[in-house]
């Protein structure tokens, strides 16, 4: 069977605006990732960031009515206000990574007619959206917003082991070494594995990925394949589903805003547990295809067990359940539980409770 992580596609006949040069390409195979800098325009940033600006005061307006904080930080902006509302509501910060419906700025990124371009490069001409989509508001010195070494095949049903998802993974400040950038394990994904993981790092809902079984499993060697991905804002970092790689702590004064976003060939499975659709973007059968983005209006956080999202809040209701900080998800049991801590038992607790899902291993 072709490797669908390492074979390098043949050059296209005629190429599409933004797609990867030769070299790019290569990269992206042999490698596991690229960065394509300068790609993402200024106005599409300014809507992202506009868009987060107002999910933070959405938050910060629940917050306050709710009688949770005493002051909506409204002297703070995009850089900093999160940073203060976490202070007086800890956990603040993760309500806003289990937001749950897709703005229409993310949407406007996800759908990018030049990112396609690269996705169909990466993967053919039918391209699907896979179901999990993040928004990333990494504060500073936050134990539960930085993520340790994995791969991202392991937070998905071992079905998927083998489907190449792309990642594409948009800064919306600068990314680097001091506010948390990402490190990437160059050709950790060549033997085309899945390392065993571990669950749960710390007090986080994140499973890791110990340094020797990495080595041991997928061939790498720490000394000399990291790879620190610094690079400034409009820029964005293509990676596949195997690629061992971690997010940084934050050790700037300023919030690292980023997305990540997903793409997959639709006739291979998503391996996100059959709890949400994908969105499908292209169809070679159908040059016209319009985007159905309804799948993305789920509460993927609560429909996988991690408990209600910041944008589910009714506001004024009473119910803490709307204003809940824990995180979790089938892969809780996917892997070996090595640490338990809240998110682990509050994602134990739902499930016995509300029965949502009963695979794993």
């Amino acid at each position: 069977m072709e490797n669908l992580f390492t074979t390098i596609p043949p050059p296209v006949a005629h190429k599409k605006d933004g797609q990867l040069t030769q070299q790019q390409l290569e990269q992206f195979f042999t490698d596991g990732f690229v960065i394509l800098p300068d790609y993402i325009t200024h106005e599409k940033l300014e809507a992202c960031r506009g868009a987060m600006d107002a999910m933070v005061d959405t938050l910060a307006d629940k917050l306050y009515k709710a009688g949770k904080i005493s002051d909506r930080c409204e002297g703070y902006g995009f850089r900093d206000r999160l940073i203060h509302l976490d202070k007086a509501f800890p956990g603040a910060a993760v309500l806003i990574h289990k937001a749950t419906r897709c703005p229409d700025a993310f949407k406007a990124i996800w759908c990018d007619e030049r990112l396609l371009n690269v996705v169909e490069q990466l993967i053919g001409p039918n391209i699907a959206g896979h179901p999990v989509w993040n928004l990333r508001s990494k504060i500073p010195q936050n134990e539960q917003l930085t993520v340790p070494w994995h791969q991202d095949a392991a937070y998905l049903s071992p079905e998927a082991d083998r489907t190449l998802t792309v990642t594409a993974w948009v800064p919306l400040v600068d990314a680097n070494l001091t506010n948390g950038c990402l490190q990437m394990v160059r050709g950790g994904h060549r033997r085309e594995k899945v390392a065993e993981h571990v669950c749960c790092a710390g007090n986080t809902w994140y499973v890791d990925l110990p340094e020797d079984e990495m080595q041991r499993t997928l061939g790498v060697d720490l000394s000399r394949d990291v790879v620190t991905c610094e690079f400034g804002v409009g820029g964005v970092l293509l990676f596949n589903n195997l690629i061992p790689h971690r997010s940084l702590q934050n050790r700037s004064d300023g919030i690292r805003w980023s997305l990540d976003l997903r793409w997959f060939n639709p006739t291979q499975p998503t391996g996100f547990w059959g709890l949400v659709p994908p969105v499908m973007m292209r169809d070679a059968s159908r040059p016209g295809l319009s985007i159905d983005w309804s799948s993305t209006e789920t509460d993927r956080h609560t429909t996988q067990g991690g408990g209600k999202g910041e944008t589910e809040v009714a506001g004024g209701d009473g119910d803490d359940s709307e204003f809940d900080t824990t995180n979790g998800g089938p892969w809780m049991e996917r892997w070996r539980v090595t640490h338990e801590n809240r998110h682990t038992r509050a994602y134990l607790d739902r499930k016995a409770s509300k029965g949502r899902w009963t695979g794993g291993q």
